[in-house]
C-alpha cells in the first residue's frame, strides 16, 4: 500500500509540474542585465525581449544590476526562484572572467541552467587619435621604446578588457599602466579625448568614434577581419597569435528550472534570432548573431566551459584583484 501511496504521489507531481510548465509563462519575466542602462546587454536585451514577449506571451521587465564585474547580478540571478521568471542576459565578464577574481558564493558553471546563446561581439585594441604608432608592429616598438608609460583603460579586474592587455603585454614583451574603469562609456570618453592612450574596447560601441576619426583601430580579437571595418587586421594577421576574445552574450536561468521551461525559453531565443529583422538590428550593433547550431542550451554550456578553461589559467597568472 505504501508503495502504491508513493507511486501516486510521484505521479501527481509529475503532472502538477508538467500542467505548470504548460502554462508558462503566466506573468512578466524580469531579464537581469549585469551592468548599468545604455550598454551592450541593454541593446541586445531590448530587441530580444521585444520579439521574445510575441512568443512567450508576456512581456520580459529589463532589470539593470551593476557592480563587481556582474559577479552582483548572476549572484541575483542564481538565488531565484527556478521557476522560469527571473533570467540573466550573462556576457563573457560574468559569466566567464569575473569568477576567477572575485570571491563569489556561487559555481557560475554549476548553478545557473544555461538557455541559449544570442550573440557574439569582438573586442578590438584601438588608440587615441593622436598616438604615434599607426600598425601593431610601430606600436610594440613605440612601447618598448617607452617602457611603462603607456596608459590603457580597462572595464574591471577579469574583464575582457583587462585580459586581453595582459595577453598583450605577454605575447609582446612591453609594459603599461592599466586604468581601471567601473565602466565602459566613460574609458571610451577618456581615449576619445586623448587622456588615455589605448583599450581594448567592444567594436559596435567605438566604431563610430573610429569612423570619425577620433581614434585608431590596431587589431580585432578575432580570427577573420569584420566587414564593417575591413582595412583593421586581426591580432593574428599582425603577429599575435591565439589573442581571440568573442565577447558572448546569452540567456540562463536558475539551477533547477524544468527543462520544458527552458526548451520553451530557448524556442523563444531561437525564434527572435531566427526573424531577419532581429537579426538586421543586431547586425547594426556591431554584434554576430550565434549561428542556428550554436542556439542550444547544450552548445552554450560547452562554450562557456572551453571559455573558461582556456582564459582562468591566464586571470589567475596576471593576479587580478578585486577592486
Amino acid at each position: 500500500m505504501k508503495t502504491t501511496a508513493l507511486y501516486l504521489a510521484l505521479a501527481l507531481a509529475g503532472l502538477t509540474g508538467g500542467a505548470a510548465a504548460q502554462s508558462y509563462p503566466s506573468r512578466p519575466i524580469t531579464l537581469i542585465i549585469p551592468g548599468a542602462p545604455g550598454g551592450p546587454g541593454d541593446m541586445v536585451g531590448r530587441v530580444l525581449i521585444e520579439r521574445m514577449k510575441t512568443s512567450l506571451g508576456q512581456p520580459l521587465v529589463m532589470e539593470n544590476v551593476a557592480g563587481a564585474n556582474g559577479t552582483i547580478a548572476t549572484a541575483r540571478a542564481v538565488r531565484a526562484a527556478p521557476d522560469g521568471y527571473t533570467l540573466i542576459l550573462g556576457n563573457w565578464n560574468s559569466q566567464v572572467g569575473a569568477s576567477a577574481v572575485y570571491p563569489v558564493t556561487y559555481d557560475v558553471l554549476a548553478d545557473l541552467e544555461p538557455v541559449a546563446l544570442a550573440t557574439f561581439s569582438r573586442l578590438w585594441l584601438v588608440g587615441r587619435g593622436g598616438l604615434p604608432p599607426n600598425n601593431v608592429a610601430e606600436l610594440i616598438v613605440w612601447m618598448k621604446a617607452n617602457p611603462g608609460k603607456a596608459t590603457v583603460a580597462t572595464v574591471g579586474q577579469g574583464s575582457a578588457s583587462h585580459i586581453c592587455g595582459v595577453y598583450f603585454q605577454k605575447a609582446t614583451g612591453t609594459e603599461f599602466q592599466f586604468v581601471f574603469y567601473r565602466a565602459g562609456a566613460p574609458a571610451y570618453q577618456d581615449l576619445v579625448a586623448g587622456h588615455i592612450d589605448l583599450m581594448c574596447a567592444e567594436r559596435s560601441a567605438t566604431v563610430e568614434h573610429l569612423r570619425a576619426g577620433k581614434i585608431k583601430a590596431y587589431g580585432l580579437l578575432a580570427e577573420k577581419r569584420w566587414a564593417a571595418a575591413p582595412d583593421v587586421p586581426t591580432m593574428e594577421e599582425a603577429g599575435i597569435a591565439g589573442a581571440h576574445i568573442p565577447w558572448l552574450q546569452g540567456l540562463w536561468a536558475p539551477k533547477g528550472t524544468p527543462r520544458d521551461i527552458i526548451a520553451k525559453l530557448n524556442a523563444a531565443v531561437a525564434e527572435a534570432l531566427a526573424d531577419p529583422a532581429v537579426d538586421r538590428r543586431l547586425t547594426d550593433f556591431g554584434l554576430d548573431v550565434a549561428p542556428e547550431n550554436q542556439r542550444t542550451p547544450e552548445a552554450l554550456r560547452a562554450f562557456q566551459t572551453t571559455q573558461t578553461e582556456k582564459w582562468w589559467p591566464v586571470i589567475k597568472a596576471a593576479g587580478a584583484k578585486p577592486e
